[in-house]
């Protein structure tokens, strides 16, 4: 079965489910992005392994990682490789140091946690796309929104400029801005507790 190659291009809280986060697929041959929700911790890991930033003690998946290589096993691809009743489901296919090709059953978290990581590419089915994919369409009659200038104090903006810079700024894929954007909300989230 043809697959289709997909790459994270986006990382945001999710509206429809409290403390889940969305991570956004989109396929590098077409216009449809593949959204996916996942858990905090998992959202918290690839966020770091997108940013480049090495934690001071490995998070489970870099132990996952560190174990992989020590063992001399190759994670060659990640697979979402079906969805049922709204789950989706991941498999890693791995390469053994004799070889063999090893297929393993995995939370889709965390195997684009580990895709991320390892580098490797991630893939889905057609059948997955036509069922979960959404085409992302420019708003012709979008309201105009605030510019907001990257070298403005994160502190001085308000909640929704703080959100709207978020949103742009995981558009734009720069997810160095959008952790510490992440981390002013998060800061003001818990001052407010």
């Amino acid at each position: 079965m043809d697959k289709i190659e997909l790459r994270v291009v986006a990382l945001a809280n999710s509206s429809s489910q409290p403390s889940s986060f969305v991570v956004v697929l989109k396929e590098l041959e077409g216009m449809r992005r593949l959204p996916v929700v996942i858990g905090g911790f998992e959202a918290q890991s690839i966020a770091i392994a997108v940013e480049g930033i090495t934690p001071a003690r490995p998070l489970t998946h870099d132990l996952f990682r560190n174990t992989m290589d020590a063992l001399e096993v190759k994670l060659q691809e990640v697979v979402i490789s079906d969805l049922r009743e709204g789950i989706f489901y991941g498999t890693l296919v791995c390469e053994q140091q004799n070889g063999e090709m090893l297929e393993m059953d995995a939370r889709t978290s965390d195997a684009i946690a580990l895709a991320v990581r390892f580098g490797c590419p991630i893939f889905t089915y057609p059948f997955i796309m036509d069922q979960a994919g959404m085409v992302w369409e420019e708003e012709e009659e979008k309201v105009p929104q605030q510019d907001i200038a990257q070298d403005v104090p994160l502190n001085k903006l308000t909640k929704p400029q703080l959100d709207q810079a978020l949103d742009e700024a995981l558009q734009e894929e720069n997810y160095e801005r959008a952790a510490k954007i992440r981390d002013e909300i998060k800061q003001r989230e818990s001052d407010a507790n």
